[in-house]
């Protein structure tokens, strides 16, 4: 890899990574080709992003996105998306299911995280549940209303 090949990842990953909310560093080490696909086509699933980087060039890109402080050493897989909830999940769910899978460390929302934070975004609902939450919440009040005047219309109708 040349000079400009290398110029162009750092600035790509810089990019996407300032846009990201989340980034979740993991150890790959003994997964199969077969495990990382089945762990990119999870990541499109939730609207994450997988790639594998060389150390030095990640280093370079995350402390170009402001997101510095943290040693990045051996193997390493970057999973990032613009939700933190979505990207925690990535991790956590592929980590349950592939025992040579391991979160290292993470930024989530500008921040440097650990493995229990990252697990505990995880366990968030995410946007669509959420959005679920809040228009079930929202439909309370006109179906109790609703309830009420079929009710009301019921008793004049018997009388």
């Amino acid at each position: 890899m040349n000079k400009t090949q290398k110029a162009e990842i750092v600035n790509t990953l810089t990019e996407e990574f300032k846009s990201a909310k989340a980034v979740v560093m993991c150890d790959y080490r003994g997964l199969t080709v077969a495990d990382l696909e089945s762990l990119r086509k999870i990541a499109r699933a939730k609207e994450a992003k997988v790639q594998v980087v060389k150390n030095t060039l990640a280093t370079i890109a995350l402390n170009n996105a402001g997101m510095s402080g943290i040693n990045i050493k051996d193997t390493n897989i970057f999973v990032w998306g613009e939700d933190a909830i979505a990207a925690s999940k990535v991790a956590v769910d592929f980590g349950k299911d592939n025992d040579k899978f391991a979160i290292r460390t993470a930024y989530i929302d500008g921040e440097a995280a650990d493995e229990k934070k990252v697990r505990a975004f995880a366990t968030l609902p995410g946007r669509e549940e959420l959005l679920g939450m809040l228009a079930s919440v929202w439909m309370g009040p006109v179906r109790n209303f609703t309830i009420g005047l079929d009710a009301l219309k019921r008793k004049k109708e018997e009388a």
